[in-house]
């Protein structure tokens, strides 16, 4: 049966929600650095009765006052939030978003709000194919969207810019959306430039797959996009891809045989997706194996997580998974104190933890850090301009240091591999470490981008004289 529009787009644009992240830097050479420690995140924190790992809460009590913008009173900061998970196709898609920015905010008032106005957040839900009517009703009421991600966030972008409703999303998908105006994520992604730090990592860790590595092709137009730009950073990194001609059908194949064939005649050792972990994929896997090959199936940090897990236990098949990441992964809760502090803090309230958690997490933090700063005169226009020079920032030590304020991805990064259900850090060494360097940063070809940017590498699309600019 053929599937819908929105949901051929579920795991399709699942692949890019997430995981390119890492530090944008004048780094030269490489560094092994630890999560939160100073040399990943500038000076170290101050101490403070409420941290977040390295992070000094930003949340207190204040004598903030006025009504200085929509949804800002004396008392009062309104702000949405939300993800996908009333998709019937994929019931609570990204649900793990709205838990953490929930729970957040809970956390943030505890201490007396952001200056001492609490904070009131409305949680939509986008369902995939409601973006834009999310976006409509959000323009009518909140002061700015905070760590929120819509699958299809395409079709609201143009309500948002409108309205001058700033956004400090979890994640964006569009590249109108993850190069717009008025935006500013904790962990960026935008369409000019790309972490290409796992296929760097990949390179120390088996020299012998420089000229043994393949994509694997899709009939799914952002996947299409995708691989584009991943040629373009493996290239960087110095593979020659053997471009065995292999492109899977989105909506699935009758049998994947004859393409595992394929790339056994071709000699390939090591595989590339930007597909998410869904059941075709895993039929593929299964081919690969069927055919007698066993490469290295290397694919975004999408590939951490329990659907891999499980699938895996059973299967043994993906012992050989490669998944590039720049969080700090959940089984380092122990270890790396931020990882912990947003576990126990969702868990808490009952609600689930992922990777796009810690990413909802960490741009709440880079809010509420801006909101801090911009006391009684708490507008979009201060709080752009404070976004703005934020240009060193790791969540308290959730990820590897990135550059919101100049919406940069990061040189910065570490593998996990998989046996059975148990996923490790394989590269750099060293658990709780990241390995930079400023090669990891690529410019990506412009025929990737789908938009035009302006000299500000801002989205020119639906750009209007009103927009908010940063001021010096």
């Amino acid at each position: 049966m053929k599937h819908s529009t929105a949901s051929k787009l579920v795991a399709g644009l699942a692949a890019v929600l997430v995981v390119t992240s890492a530090c944008a830097s004048d780094r030269e050479g490489d560094a092994v650095v630890s999560a939160g420690s100073p040399s990943a995140a500038g000076e170290a924190a101050p101490a403070s009765d409420a941290m977040f790992g390295t992070l000094e809460s930003p949340c207190g009590e204040g004598d903030a006052t006025g009504a200085t913008d929509q949804g800002v009173s004396d008392t009062e900061i309104r702000i949405g939030y939300g993800d996908d998970r009333g998709y019937v196709k994929s019931p609570g898609l990204n649900k793990e978003m709205s838990d953490a920015v929930g729970a957040m905010i809970d956390w943030c008032n505890a201490q007396g709000g952001i200056n001492g106005r609490s904070i009131v957040g409305t949680d939509y839900d986008a369902a995939m194919t409601q973006a834009n009517t999310v976006m409509q009703n959000a323009c009518a009421s909140e002061f700015m969207l905070v760590g929120h991600g819509f699958a299809m966030d395409q079709t609201a972008e143009q309500t948002r810019v409108a309205c001058n409703l700033a956004a400090v999303p979890g994640f964006t998908v569009s590249p109108d959306a993850a190069n717009g105006p008025m935006t500013y994520q904790g962990v960026p992604f935008p369409v000019d430039f790309a972490n290409g730090s796992q296929w760097f990592q990949l390179a120390e860790m088996h020299p012998e797959l420089i000229d043994k590595f393949d994509i694997v092709d899709s009939t799914m137009p952002t996947i299409i996009s995708a691989n584009t730009k991943v040629r373009s950073v493996a290239a960087a990194a110095g593979f020659k891809l053997k471009n065995c001609g292999v492109t899977l059908n989105y909506e699935g194949e009758s049998s994947y045989v004859p393409f595992a064939e394929k790339f056994k005649e071709c000699g390939v050792e090591g595989l590339w997706t930007s597909r998410s972990p869904v059941p075709g994929e895993f039929n593929f896997i299964k081919a690969l194996d069927q055919v007698g090959i066993d490469p290295i199936f290397m694919g975004e940090a999408t590939w951490y997580g329990d659907a891999v897990r499980s699938w895996n236990k059973e299967s043994g098949l993906l012992d050989n998974l490669h998944s590039g990441m720049t969080f700090q992964m959940l089984e380092n809760a122990d270890s790396v104190p931020a990882v912990k502090k947003y576990v126990e803090l969702v868990t808490e309230k009952g609600g689930k933890t992922a990777l796009l958690g810690m990413q909802a997490t960490s741009s709440f933090l880079l809010w509420a850090t801006a909101a801090k700063e911009c006391g009684s005169d708490l507008t979009r226009q201060c709080m752009i301009n404070e976004l703005s020079q934020i240009h060193e920032w790791d969540g308290g030590g959730l990820h590897a240091v990135t550059d919101p304020g100049s919406n940069m991805p990061a040189t910065c990064g570490l593998v996990v591999t998989l046996s059975g259900a148990d996923y490790a850090q394989a590269f750099p060494a060293e658990t709780g470490t990241f390995k930079c360097d400023g090669r990891y940063l690529v410019a990506t070809d412009r025929s990737t981008w789908s938009t035009d940017l302006g000299p500000d590498r801002v989205s020119t699309k639906y750009l209007n004289p009103n927009i908010i600019r940063p001021t010096s």
